[in-house]
């Protein structure tokens, strides 16, 4: 490896800063969490995803005030919202993307906090998708968008658009929404017939 590499590899851990949400504290495995906070330890390798961006910490305020139940992380990354919802004592809590590297970072990640986080190679807009109490979508607009009628899931929380983008997932109506620099998060119900 060259010098300007090895710098490197060392460097990037300066970008990854702690963040506090209610109880939860996610982090990075080198530092150490509050003594009083509910860790979420991240090391996001590969995968995205380390609890810092404005979505992340959106999705994770909505996590927290929800009743527990079953959960969906739709796109999980690094597994971050899904390692949180399990540690917040949902359960089952499974964890589906398109990356394989996504799904190896968020079976690692599981392991590594020791929660029961069943992550899988799956693609949410192809594959089918299990029923479940919440389902949580940090992707963009046009995925949250689409995945609307494929859910099947009392709640979305959604986030990964701008605070201007108005998503309207098909079948469920807007709940409440909040906006964080300039991004978005909403959680939306299902419509009943």
């Amino acid at each position: 490896m060259t010098d300007a590499a090895e710098g490197w590899a060392e460097r990037w851990r300066e970008f990854h800063r702690p963040v506090r949400v209610g109880p939860l504290w996610v982090g990075p495995p080198w530092l150490e969490p509050p003594e009083d906070a509910t860790a979420v330890v991240i090391d996001p390798g590969r995968a995205f995803g380390t609890g810092a961006h404005a979505t992340t910490r959106l999705c994770l305020e909505l996590l927290v005030e929800l009743d527990r139940g079953s959960l969906l992380d739709v796109g999980c990354g690094s597994g971050v919202l899904a390692i949180a919802a399990a540690r917040l004592g949902c359960q089952p809590v499974l964890a589906v993307d398109s990356d394989p590297v996504a799904v190896e970072a968020a079976s690692e990640n599981a392991r590594a906090n020791r929660v029961d986080v069943e992550p899988r190679l799956a693609d949410a807009l192809e594959d089918r998708l299990p029923a479940v109490d919440v389902a949580v979508a940090n992707l963009t607009l046009h995925a949250v968008v689409a995945l609307g009628g494929r859910l099947d899931s009392r709640l979305l929380v959604a986030s990964g658009y701008l605070e201007r983008e108005v998503p309207a997932p098909a079948g469920y109506r807007r709940l409440e929404h909040r906006a964080a620099d300039g991004w978005a998060a909403d959680v939306f119900a299902r419509e009943t017939e």
